[in-house]
């Protein structure tokens, strides 16, 4: 009988001390409750806890990383998307975190879920694709402004993945070749304008001077002599036969 009291009262000794002494790690505070009133926020090291009257929750201070589930949305010009996300949050006030939410991890995702939907379908589906950057900015300053009555601080959101149905993939994929032909047929209308604005200006110059344009035409007479072809036909300009004949006037002799 004395054998069987001494291991109880060994059991429960061994109970107390498990429930009194408390490590809590660099990354780790506790959250101390007296017979269910808060009391303190204590850590890291060893904690002394009075056993059955003072409770503890362990709150980790690391950043989590959070795994919005795909969620099913319509865009403003009424595309169906499934878009996913990933959020960055750390708890910065460990009593806001256990005594103001029932669960802040569970909370936060929820909280992702829904403003992921409500802020991503007030926007076309070209912004979605271009505009990543500034709706991810947009999503953290939501999310971090709702969770701060919970002592959570937003890091980052990232938009993951904007899926889209076969259909809608093969409209983008001619949009995009629209673009490219449209883009082509600029460029090529530029170039064209460019070169009439340069020939003009050439037009212009050697109007100036009959001398060059004649120059001209010689070379041009030169070059198509070097081609190997049996017949050319070349127009002969005005000017230069009114030159020639004033020439062979000046030339001829005297009666």
């Amino acid at each position: 009988m004395v054998l069987y009291t001494t291991a109880v009262l060994l059991v429960l000794l061994a109970i107390l001390l498990v429930n009194m002494f408390k490590v809590l790690r660099e990354y780790e505070r506790g959250v101390v409750f007296f017979l269910g009133r808060f009391q303190d926020v204590k850590g890291p090291g060893l904690i002394i806890l009075i056993p059955f009257i003072q409770q503890m929750v362990r709150v980790d201070l690391r950043t989590i990383v959070l795994d919005v589930p795909t969620q099913d949305l319509i865009t403003r010009d009424n595309v169906s998307v499934r878009v996913n996300a990933v959020v960055y949050f750390r708890v910065l006030d460990p009593q806001m975190a256990i005594n103001n939410v029932e669960s802040y991890l569970e909370a936060t995702s929820q909280l992702a879920q829904t403003t992921l939907r409500s802020v991503l379908g007030q926007h076309e589906l070209d912004e979605l694709l271009s505009e990543r950057d500034r709706l991810n900015r947009d999503l953290q300053g939501i999310l971090d402004q709702q969770t701060d009555d919970w002592g959570i601080k937003i890091a980052t959101v990232e938009v993951k993945h904007v899926d889209l149905d076969d259909s809608m993939v093969r409209a983008l994929a001619r949009q995009a070749e629209a673009e490219r032909n449209r883009r082509a047929k600029v460029i090529h209308a530029t170039g064209e304008l460019e070169a009439s604005s340069k020939l003009k200006e050439a037009a212009e110059m050697l109007n100036e001077a009959p001398n060059a344009l004649q120059l001209r035409y010689m070379q041009t007479l030169t070059e198509i002599a070097n081609d190997k072809t049996s017949t050319i036909v070349f127009p002969m300009p005005i000017n230069l036969v009114e030159s020639l004949s004033e020439i062979m006037k000046t030339k001829a002799p005297k009666d």
